[in-house]
């Protein structure tokens, strides 16, 4: 019960941000494009009751997560967020009473089960409660280094996957981060309460990245194809946050022989990925108002 605890929670918060992903993505389209960063989409997109119901899941979403996280190991939760993606083009199929081809149905499966076989693999331990500040500030430095890089590097290029694919990683990386952060302030609420949480720097600084991510995800939207920069966030939230997992809160997964199986359950799981990015359902989902999508004839 203690492991399924979080499981159930993160498998919650994957449906809820499938559907606010269907919800801020048919909004985001329907307001101006830019080459460059632009401050007014918030407060365009803020005009939409789409973008705003999206909004509103996306906090149910946060509130499943914030629970997983505190109940589990970040390397356990932050990786069922792989099935979001799965789970957002179920979802799309359903609100646009379109099917989900044959194909789709085939990806699907190889991303459920490779990652049952990567987790399965890796059998990670641990929940470590209290991070020293010394173990946070490399890892905030590395991050935040490597976001702005991205970030840098997509102005630089025109709309299209390079860019896509740039703000993809950002917003992996800012994702994972703030797994992060809300984990440990999830456990600085459990263990010293309420006053302890809104005075304790992490709580700020996982509100603070979390919406540098939604920022840096409402431009890669509206940066190039989603088979650009959904498999850069769906992999690099899951890769990072591992990583985080292991390096920040001593977590464990297994290695020797079981490096073999996890690595054939991340191909299946990148294969699936990039496979869902492709298939036309999709590019209706994404496709730019002036271009036109793949297969939108499909019924």
């Amino acid at each position: 019960m203690h492991t399924l605890l979080p499981v159930v929670f993160a498998l919650g918060a994957a449906l809820s941000n499938a559907v606010a992903t269907v919800l801020q993505r048919r909004a985001a389209l329907s307001v101006p494009r830019s080459d460059g960063f632009r401050a007014r989409l918030m407060l365009d997109l803020l005009r939409h009751p789409v973008w705003l119901a999206g909004i509103l899941t996306v906090i149910v979403a946060a509130v499943c997560q914030a629970v997983a996280l505190a109940t589990g190991p970040l390397t356990i939760v932050q990786p069922l967020f792989v099935l979001e993606l799965p789970l957002t083009l179920i979802v799309a199929s359903l609100l646009m009473r379109r099917h989900l081809p044959r194909a789709g149905w085939l990806a699907v499966t190889g991303v459920v089960a490779g990652l049952a076989v990567a987790l399965a693999a890796a059998s990670p331990e641990g929940n470590r409660t209290h991070v020293p500040l010394d173990r946070w500030l490399p890892a905030l430095a590395v991050c935040t280094g490597a976001v702005v890089v991205l970030a840098l590097a997509a102005l630089k290029r025109p709309e299209g996957r390079a860019r896509a694919a740039c703000l993809g990683t950002a917003t992996a990386i800012s994702y994972a981060l703030t797994a992060a952060l809300m984990k440990a302030a999830m456990h600085i609420l459990d263990d010293d309460g309420i006053a302890a949480f809104f005075t304790a720097w992490q709580t700020y600084a996982f509100a603070a990245f979390g919406a540098g991510a939604l920022f840096l995800l409402e431009n890669a939207l509206q940066a190039g194809p989603l088979v650009a920069s959904q498999p850069a966030i769906t992999l690099g939230d899951a890769t990072v946050s591992m990583a985080l997992g292991i390096i920040i809160y001593e977590e464990h997964v297994r290695s020797s022989w079981w490096l073999l199986p996890q690595l054939l359950g991340l191909a299946m799981i990148a294969t699936g990925v990039l496979v869902l990015s492709r298939i036309p359902l999709t590019q209706s989902v994404v496709a730019a108002p002036d271009e036109p999508a793949q297969g939108a004839d499909i019924p």
